[in-house]
């Protein structure tokens, strides 16, 4: 069997409790390096901040690392949050990243903090209103195309003779796929995290897509929490570990991702509970011939071109085999 969409996959650069940092360091680039041997297309990271449980705060390096140990992989940021940035240093970073690793990097730009209040203030974080502006900052900056009376026009962006690489516009509401497709960039829909349908915001996309020099045609990516291993039983089992984690961060706890034998023990407040019983809904857990059913009739409800994977275990060993598993099962082609 081969899937009829490409597979990729979202690494958070999660620190498992026990582990330390430079071990989620080092788990990047492993989980690359299987990545890229397995066929998977795409590998993203996405921002987030002042979480001790994710380490992927500055996506642009996690990047260079892995593009660096891989050969066929397209490496990207799933998201750069563009509101915590100046838009000409996302210019820089990412033009030095294509530079360098020319036709396999990806910049996909979100409109979320990536992290909370404190967060965003210590960052110097832009209000949402001020997105559009960003993102056409970061356009004119790359286009070299500021009208002449612009302050910014005379900035030359370093390095130059290169063009920022394929752009998408990140959402989970639906309400960025109509801007996104004017544009003319690709389109990701945050369906791990989102209750909102992914095929209406994918249809709306469609609908105003105006071809780009990066986009012929509209390109979708739908993204999806899926946690596999050899039997349903033990993939809920390790999927005891994100429920926990996600329902303590929710309700103000910041904590390493735990393991799933303490995750079980720990007793849920009335409010963890609901959390997990809303969100639960999104996590797809069960064998790989399970999972390989439930993503592609998601993808086939959502017309998706792509579905890219996120899988939160505390084994990091174990991670790498749920993903193994996916390709197997979905059909993909190994890369020698």
């Amino acid at each position: 069997m081969s899937a009829p969409f490409a597979l990729s996959l979202q690494d958070l650069a999660p620190i498992a409790q026990g582990t330390s940092t430079s071990d989620a360091m080092r788990e990047t680039v492993r989980l690359a390096e299987a990545a890229d041997k397995l066929g998977y297309e795409r590998l993203w990271y996405a921002e987030h901040h002042g979480m001790p449980s994710i380490a992927s705060s500055v996506p642009e390096i996690l990047i260079g690392s892995a593009a660096a140990a891989t050969k066929h992989l397209r490496v990207g940021s799933g998201g750069v949050m563009l509101l915590n940035h100046a838009p000409l240093r996302i210019a820089e970073a990412y033009r030095t990243l294509e530079a360098l690793h020319p036709g396999r990097i990806d910049l996909g730009l979100g409109r979320a903090p990536g992290g909370d209040g404190y967060a965003m203030r210590a960052l110097r974080s832009g209000g949402g209103e001020e997105f559009s502006q960003y993102l056409a900052e970061l356009m004119a900056f790359d286009e070299g195309n500021f009208p002449p009376d612009h302050p910014f026009s005379r900035v030359p962006v370093s390095p130059g003779g290169i063009r920022l690489p394929p752009k998408w516009l990140l959402g989970s509401s639906g309400a960025s796929a109509e801007a996104a497709g004017q544009i003319g960039f690709g389109y990701a829909f945050a369906a791990h995290f989102s209750h909102t349908p992914a095929a209406p915001a994918f249809a709306a996309y469609r609908a105003a897509f105006e071809p780009s020099e990066q986009f012929a045609e509209p390109r979708t990516i739908l993204c999806l929490s899926v946690i596999t291993a050899p039997t349903e039983q033990e993939a809920r089992y390790l999927s005891s570990s994100q429920a926990v984690n996600w329902a303590r961060f929710l309700s103000g706890e910041q904590r390493q991702l735990t393991p799933p034998e303490e995750a079980l023990a720990h007793k849920l407040t009335p409010q963890q509970e609901q959390i997990i019983a809303h969100q639960s809904s999104l996590w797809l857990v069960g064998s790989a011939e399970q999972m390989a059913e439930a993503i592609t009739n998601k993808a086939r409800e959502a017309q998706a071109d792509e579905v890219m994977i996120t899988t939160t275990i505390h084994s990091y060993e174990l991670r790498r085999r749920s993903y193994a598993l996916l390709a197997h099962a979905l059909g993909v082609s190994p890369r020698h």
